[in-house]
């Protein structure tokens, strides 16, 4: 049985295989012509391929830190989402009541309100969520065949947006917000609204509307944030580019470390003739740690440009908004058998 730290070692091998296996007949072809038909004098100079390697390795690191910068942006506004809901559940459950009204109206009438406002919050999380993860034509990692054999699926794949907004929105909430392109603006927009016809009633006081406006105006800018990063890629004359520079240096790879090691194996032939014959075989490990490391981490790379796309590398925004709606509800008073589990984590992977 894996430990975790195994099993992630384990899948990381596993998710470049493929890669891997190509390499490795690469350097076979290589040191085969090397070993069986002398071609001691088809080589290339180590400097010019030092310096591609060195450039390769600068724009790998551009793009890994860019990279990891658009999921940390993501994960910063999706933990700006959690704190705003909160706050938003407390404000609901303090600032509706019969405080500031001449008629006081029933406790429950009060508490269907928040329950209203707070289950239509909920709808814009998974109104959110779903468009998030809405494919775009530059988020193509989650079609590799290694991120999908594990069957690892984000749950907006396996549902819709409006089944998975019925429980919470009431139907002519529901025709208003299916009928939008933008269902997440429209959810806040009814929001809005109806916080305004409580304010007429006097069920809000007029201070207590406008934080209650202000924290949508944050759901708002959150929202918007959200939305930049899904719908403006990692430029892709940096991301294009980088992957022809990798693969250029490992293809041309071969050429100066296969002589180089067949020059140190005719040295060891004087003392050791059968070691020196048999050492352009040692190019082969060596080869492919290198090639290894420079595509893996321009692979991690391309995999993080997109934090929303649906893989495994992905920032857990099902699971977020789920663990929100569950603190929501349990501040509602429902019990945990009407309130839905958080997804299930697989294979040591959050959604």
């Amino acid at each position: 049985m894996h430990t975790r730290k195994n099993y992630t070692a384990y899948q990381m091998a596993w998710w470049t295989r493929f890669e891997t296996l190509l390499f490795l007949i690469i350097i076979l072809f290589w040191v085969a012509l090397y070993y069986f038909f002398q071609l001691d004098w088809f080589r290339v100079p180590w400097t010019p391929l030092a310096l591609i390697g060195t450039a390769v390795a600068f724009v790998i690191g551009f793009q890994n830190n860019a990279a990891y910068g658009r999921i940390w942006e993501a994960r910063k506004i999706w933990g700006g989402i959690v704190n705003t809901s909160r706050t938003l559940g407390m404000f609901l459950q303090d600032m509706i009541s019969n405080e500031h009204m001449e008629t006081p109206i029933d406790e429950q009438e009060l508490q269907k309100e928040i329950k209203t406002l707070t289950y239509r919050h909920i709808a814009w999380m998974t109104a959110l969520r779903h468009a998030m993860r809405q494919p775009k034509s530059w988020e193509t990692n989650v079609h590799h065949k290694t991120n999908q054999e594990w069957g690892l699926r984000p749950p907006e794949k396996d549902s819709d947006v409006e089944t998975d907004l019925t429980p919470y929105i009431s139907k002519e909430d529901m025709d208003y917000v299916i009928s939008k392109g933008n269902k997440q603006t429209a959810l806040l927009y009814l929001q809005s609204h109806h916080l305004k016809v409580l304010k007429d009633k006097g069920v809000i006081w007029e201070f207590a509307f406008l934080q209650l406006e202000g924290v949508l105006e944050e759901l708002f800018t959150l929202q918007g944030k959200s939305e930049r990063i899904k719908n403006f890629p990692y430029p892709r004359h940096f991301a294009t580019l980088n992957h022809f520079f990798m693969w250029i240096f490992v293809l041309l790879l071969p050429l100066a470390l296969v002589p180089q090691f067949a020059e140190i194996g005719s040295q060891i032939g004087d003392k050791s003739p059968l070691v020196g014959k048999l050492f352009v075989w040692f190019t082969i490990p060596f080869y492919l740690i290198v090639a290894w490391v420079f595509h893996t981490m321009e692979r991690i790379g391309r995999t993080g440009e997109n934090p929303f796309e649906g893989t495994a590398n992905d920032v857990p925004i099902s699971t977020i908004a789920r663990g929100i709606e569950i603190d929501l509800r349990q501040n509602l008073g429902e019990s945990n058998e009407e309130i839905p589990k958080q997804f299930e984590e697989r294979i040591n992977t959050q959604f």
